[in-house]
């Protein structure tokens, strides 16, 4: 699809070759090669394929060409949902004209649209540029305040429970378990949103160091507020990582002393058990002379010796403190 949006608020959503005039933005979403070449002879740019996008080195995602900047960066598809990845985000920015190319969906483009219609400031390609931008990051800031939020629930389960339902805590070799998977997928995610802001991160002071004049200083201002932005969130990405990482081993760690809890009681049992497999086997030894063979109390002498026996290393475990 190719959506063409105008400086007077309206937008067309269609790959018509009949355009009006003064046109802001471009919006190539899966386009086709028919659309492609169209936006190529309209805004005289280069439409870079998917496969140029994903490329990862910075001089791939970020370079100019005939005062024309291009640009690309991971964006988070489908984050509200559990299936979320990463897809590449083309930016072709000129004086008169931004150029994205997508290949999902995503509702911070809807979300500036509205904007664009409310701010008559924004009706520039630098406007456009600055505020898709700052969508982005608000975007990757709610992800990561999600994810906080996921982590901090997380801990009250494993160290303090759930006060609102009168839980105890975590502490089952199960629920352990699949507490660990949520917090592996939560890490997964926060891995997602890591190279999303690590793009973006680039993309602000590349294009505020080229000091193009029709980048008035009013976006100069935004653009470096959201730089500032995004290294506020790169930090708090450092931190809830960190507390991914001290969850995943706090949880490894109450996994081990419940095994080893088991393998304790597994011992002690056997342990506890040898004794009277020694005096069982020893009368039950078929010898023809044997003293309490033919004694009247040899048999509930054998049971109490039995059961003497398995009851001293009990008594001596637990004056020990192993159980």
């Amino acid at each position: 699809m190719l959506r063409v949006h105008r400086d007077t608020g309206g937008f067309l959503a269609s790959a018509s070759t009949d355009l009006p005039g003064e046109i802001i933005w471009m919006d190539l979403l899966n386009p086709t090669s028919d659309e492609s070449h169209f936006v190529e002879a309209r805004a005289r740019v280069r439409i870079p394929s998917k496969e140029a996008l994903s490329e990862i080195e910075s001089s791939s995602r970020l370079m100019i060409e005939s005062g024309t900047i291009y640009m690309s960066t991971p964006m988070v598809a489908r984050g509200d949902t559990p299936d979320a990845f990463l897809s590449p985000l083309g930016l072709i920015l000129t004086k008169d004209v931004l150029v994205t190319v997508r290949f999902e969906e995503t509702s911070g483009f809807d979300a500036v649209v509205d904007l664009i219609r409310r701010d008559e400031a924004l009706r520039t390609s630098t406007g456009v540029f600055t505020a898709l931008l700052e969508a982005l990051v608000d975007r990757g800031a709610d992800v990561l305040e999600r994810l906080a939020g996921e982590l901090d629930k997380v801990s009250r389960m494993v160290f303090r429970g759930d006060p609102g339902k009168r839980q105890h805590t975590v502490r089952s070799n199960a629920a352990l378990r699949r507490v660990l998977s949520r917090v592996g997928t939560t890490g997964d995610r926060l891995a997602i949103a890591r190279d999303a802001l690590l793009g973006l991160s680039r993309i602000a002071p590349f294009v505020l160091n080229l000091g193009h004049e029709w980048i008035v200083p009013e976006f100069e201002a935004r653009l470096n507020a959201v730089s500032k932005d995004i290294a506020s969130l790169n930090d708090f990405e450092a931190h809830v990582s960190n507390k991914v990482q001290f969850l995943l081993d706090a949880i490894l760690g109450f996994i081990t002393v419940e095994q080893n809890d088991l393998f304790k009681v597994l011992t002690v049992v056997s342990v506890v058990g040898i004794p009277p497999t020694v005096v069982a086997g020893i009368y039950g030894m078929n010898f023809k002379f044997m003293p309490e063979l033919a004694w009247q109390w040899g048999y509930p002498f054998g049971l109490a010796l039995i059961a003497l026996s398995a009851f001293i290393p009990f008594l001596w475990f637990k004056w020990r403190g192993w159980i």
